[in-house]
């Protein structure tokens, strides 16, 4: 691949377009969540937020696709895990689409609890909630596959029902999220209902909270998707005041226009709750 961006880039798939000077791009994002890691981890800083382009959920071990070359965060936590700075990791994957990369890189993995919130069906197909881990990572893997529609009050209930509980009964002595902002009610790629004040700001809390309680506060959080360009000026200065400790500046996009009610996604939030075998909390 380094080679096919040396001699001026191309396609690699549909979606996934590389230039001559990607490579050194795609390794300053990597690199840069890395970097991240390693001074959160040896206590020089709280916590971070990773601002890297291009993003990296999607990327398998082997493959770039769906506008990503590598995968920052699955770096990220494969680094920790190697210099043995961390032993259980948890993965909170908040963006529209499934980040298939991510799971395919630690999903026969019990050291890596991959929770993906996410539009379904959807690009790329992946994160179906019954795909749950495999081998010695059985159960490590939790996908929430939403319908289109889902928002704020969805994901509230989600986060309580599901992720919160999941992520306490794992106890990870280090978190990372994955943040797409194109799960935002007004993207243009995906139909997903969530806001910057109703459901992103309330992720990062739950996020910084979970990190508070389980692992001494140490948390990274890189950016995935989003092509709404104020959704991602107002979601990034929202999770920069969050990871500080101050509380976000009011919403100035305001509230989804319309999304589904709890009643109509609670048959599925009670099957994925079963399957993993949680109670809320």
């Amino acid at each position: 691949m380094r080679q096919f961006m040396a001699s001026g880039g191309g396609h690699i798939d549909a979606d996934t377009v590389v230039a001559a000077d990607s490579w050194e791009a795609a390794l300053r994002a990597a690199g840069g969540v890395v970097e991240a890691v390693d001074r959160v981890s040896s206590g020089q800083d709280d916590n971070a937020f990773c601002v890297v382009r291009p993003p990296g959920h999607h990327a398998t071990p082997g493959q770039a696709m769906g506008f990503c070359v590598f995968n920052n965060v699955a770096i990220g936590a494969a680094w920790l895990l190697a210099r043995k700075r961390a032993e259980r990791i948890a993965i909170l994957d908040y963006d529209v689409h499934h980040g298939n990369g991510t799971q395919d890189a630690f999903y026969t993995r019990p050291d890596v609890l991959y929770v993906s919130t996410h539009q379904y069906p959807l690009y790329p197909g992946t994160g179906h909630w019954q795909e749950t881990g495999a081998a010695a990572g059985a159960g490590c893997t939790l996908n929430l596959s939403l319908p289109p529609g889902s928002g704020d009050d969805v994901y509230r209930v989600a986060l309580a029902e599901i992720v919160q509980p999941a992520v306490r009964r794992y106890a990870p002595d280090f978190i990372l999220v994955s943040l797409g902002f194109d799960a935002f009610w007004d993207d243009p790629l995906a139909n997903l209902r969530l806001s910057i004040g109703g459901a992103y700001a309330p992720l990062i809390r739950s996020a910084r909270e979970l990190a508070r309680e389980l692992c001494d506060g140490r948390l990274v959080v890189g950016l995935e998707g989003g092509y709404n360009l104020e959704a991602l000026a107002h979601g990034a200065d929202a999770v920069c005041r969050l990871l500080l400790g101050d509380e976000p500046a009011a919403d100035p996009l305001g509230p989804p226009p319309d999304q589904l009610s709890v009643a109509n996604v609670r048959p599925l939030l009670d099957a994925m709750r079963e399957l993993h075998a949680l109670t809320s909390g």
